[in-house]
């Protein structure tokens, strides 16, 4: 075990000088092949990258056209209205389009930034700096490539917005493309990556264009390629620093995105810090990733409005630990039975290092981390139980339960979910064979060659191993999740089929004779891909183009009526109150102010949403007068929808979950109760009877939506 690290230990010190050196021998040998020139062997890699490259690229551009045409079928873009157009942006989407909107009314960029650092007239009663609190970056760099490339005489700011996020979206795939090249050495597990891949179950674009994980996973899939080819052993001294680079501008890039990336770079740490401490990779490449991070964290902390949420992250304090004990880890690789015993050590003591760091952070930093995560994370393990209007409804979200059957069919029917758990068996198994190794004192191999069978030696292949692992625990538990976990998947398992080493690791264990074992591998690694290719092409590509051929009308009129009517009607200073969604769209297309937002990172704004929610339950119209008159509402708006609700699961209804909050519905030993001396708000108000005249009057409605006005002077009559 000795020998092996301190052979470990050499191999970690090699500068890109001697990189460099090794390269130019593997090229030597290869040159040395009979019929070979240096000539030949340089155009056929140059033939191999450009070919790749181009693959890769169309590869992107051919998915960022088709998301782009399957949104105009399904909306009807062009054909529609601006009103219309911005009614498809539904929930916390239309709220970000809406500030890209107002960057591109104000008088100069400078303006509209602090126009949105010190909002005082999207919620009333409340000032926002909206910049941080909604991570409106990718809206202030959309609005600035707007207007600086003269886009204003050429297209319209919404074909320009989407068209950027459609972009990112082809970047997404060529990231993914590139990943699995660098994995498997041929471009074919790219191209099968692209093809097998589902918008189903690895984007929301369809209905959130806006949204900030549409933005930010792109740069995530650029970090994730980047770190792939970073982690490789043999790699150039040009290649390592590109790679280098480039991990460390989309790593920040990623964290400026999305306030919720620190999360998933926690994730990514994680996987990296259990590729390490089993010694499977460079520690000092694992050590300049932490640095990376640690960059990452300070300068997003203050480009961020000095952020506190990254400051109380768990990804800094895991870091933090990591760093502290990178000198403790140095010292115990010597050794046989007392490295063992320090191993085990060495993970208690980062594990309780960062929890303890987590805490007294916390402890010391005045921060606004949404505590109703770690409630949520509570109720959702069945360590607590809560009557609370908030965390039960977001338990309901779709999103945020366990996936449906649907969603592993359609992997199945795709061959996607098999051909993964195959891949992943292959290479959790070479994994565990490898670490026994390293455990027995066996040193890794400086360079594993295909007729050794030891795919699990190949640190780029553990990291995604680990890294797929944990995120597909996360997706078993949150369905969302799946937009993150089953893009990896694509790319694993596209790998793994057109890999011959993974095959050669198989056909290792299974000691063929019959067949050469190597030749076999190739012709494996080529013909499965592309029989896969072919039967996925011919099951598939017939249901894609049926479904860009047809034309799915997406009509709101009654939304229509509602916003034309608040337009025309309402006056400028009035606010409504509402649904937060709703209003979300309200504050999109008319402008005017709202009490409520879709918004579930502050406190305040949960209690605002909750409190307004109150008009769907049974509660007396003094009591919701009240409620709406303490944030200065104007105007209430009544959502038949809502109201009338009939969801498939009972209990997850807006109604009957504030009928549970209010205490309005007792269960006892298995039964309903329900009591209360008012009848349903949103029911009572239609009657037109007294109270409810006394304090609200309509003003409009339709098939969909019943407006009042609230009055200023209360008028008691019978």
């Amino acid at each position: 075990m000795s020998s092996g690290a301190a052979d470990l230990r050499q191999r970690k010190k090699q500068s890109c000088t001697g990189s460099d050196k090794m390269a130019p021998e593997e090229a030597n040998k290869e040159n040395s092949k009979p019929g070979r020139s240096p000539k030949y062997v340089a155009m056929q890699r140059f033939a191999k990258l450009f070919f790749g490259c181009l693959a890769a690229v169309t590869s992107g551009m051919m998915y960022a056209v088709y998301l782009s045409t399957y949104h105009e079928r399904k909306f009807w873009f062009s054909s529609r209205q601006e009103l219309e157009r911005e009614i498809t942006f539904q929930g916390d989407s239309a709220i970000y389009y809406s500030f890209y909107k107002e960057l591109l009314k104000a008088p100069s960029f400078e303006r509209g930034v602090y126009e949105l650092t010190h909002n005082n007239k999207t919620i009333s009663l409340k000032t926002i700096n909206a910049v941080q609190q909604m991570t409106l970056y990718p809206e202030l760099i959309a609005s600035v490539l707007y207007q600086a490339s003269g886009s204003e005489e050429v297209i319209e700011p919404v074909y320009f917005y989407i068209g950027i996020v459609f972009g990112l979206q082809g970047i997404y795939v060529t990231a993914l493309f590139v990943t699995s090249w660098v994995m498997s050495g041929t471009w074919l597990a790219g191209m099968l990556t692209v093809f097998i891949i589902n918008r189903t179950d690895t984007t929301r674009i369809d209905y959130s264009i806006p949204s900030r994980e549409n933005w930010a996973l792109p740069y995530f899939a650029c970090q994730v390629a980047a770190l792939t080819g970073y982690l490789k052993k043999t790699l150039n001294c040009s290649a390592e620093k590109f790679c280098y680079l480039l991990v460390s501008a989309s790593t920040y890039t990623f964290m400026m995105m999305w306030e919720y990336s620190h999360y998933l770079l926690f994730v990514q740490a994680v996987s990296l810090f259990l590729l390490d401490s089993f010694a499977l990779a460079q520690t000092e490449k694992v050590h300049e990733v932490y640095k990376i991070y640690l960059f990452s964290l300070f300068l997003g902390y203050l480009l961020q409005f000095e952020n506190s949420a990254l400051l109380v992250s768990p990804l800094l304090s895991l870091v933090a630990a990591l760093m502290l004990s990178k000198c403790l880890q140095m010292n115990m690789k010597k050794g046989t039975l007392v490295s063992r015993l320090l191993k085990i050590m060495y993970i208690y003591l980062v594990l309780t290092i960062t929890v303890t760091l987590n805490f007294l952070l916390k402890m010391l930093v005045p921060h606004k981390e949404n505590q109703h995560l770690l409630k949520f994370i509570e109720v959702k393990l069945g360590l607590n139980t809560t009557k609370n209007f908030t965390m039960n409804w977001l338990l309901c979200q779709e999103s945020l339960q366990a996936p449906s059957q649907d969603f592993f069919l359609r992997l199945t029917q795709s061959s996607l979910l098999p051909f993964y758990i195959l891949v992943l068996i292959i290479c959790l198994f070479s994994v565990t064979q490898v670490i026994f190794r390293r455990i027995c004192g066996e040193p890794l191999k400086e360079t594993v060659k295909l007729e050794d069978g030891r795919i699990g030696e190949r640190p780029e292949i553990v990291y995604h191993v680990i890294h797929t692992v944990l995120l597909g625990c996360l997706a078993m538990c949150l369905e969302g999740m799946k937009y993150l976990w089953t893009p990896y998947v694509c790319m694993l398992a596209a790998f793994g089929v057109c890999s011959p080493e993974l095959w050669m690791t198989l056909f290792k264990w299974l000691r063929l004779k019959a067949v050469h074992p190597i030749l076999l591998a190739l012709i494996l690694s080529m013909a499965v891909p592309t029989i896969i290719g072919f039967s996925l092409w011919k099951e598939f590509f017939p249901r894609i183009m049926t479904e860009l051929s047809e034309l799915q009308e997406f009509y709101d009129p009654d939304t229509v009526e509602l916003m034309t009517w608040i337009k025309r009607q309402a006056p400028v200073a009035a606010v409504f109150a509402g649904s937060p969604q709703l209003m979300g769209v309200i504050k999109l297309c008319t402008g005017w102010m709202v009490s409520s937002l879709p918004l579930y990172n502050d406190d305040d704004l949960l209690k605002r949403n909750e409190n307004i929610y109150q008009i769907y339950s049974k509660r007396s119209a003094e009591d919701i007068y009240k409620i709406l008159t303490s944030y200065k509402a104007n105007f209430l708006v009544i959502e038949d929808s809502i109201c009338n609700e009939v969801g498939p699961v009972r209990g997850c209804r807006v109604k009957d979950l504030l009928d549970v909050a209010n205490g309005h519905v007792v269960c006892e030993e298995g039964d309903s109760y329900a009591y209360s001396k008012h009848g349903r708000f949103c029911h009572e108000i239609k009657m037109n009877y007294s109270p409810y005249v006394n304090y609200f009057t309509r003003v409009y409605w339709n098939r969909s939506y019943f407006v009042y006005k609230i009055n200023t002077v209360i008028s008691f009559q019978s």
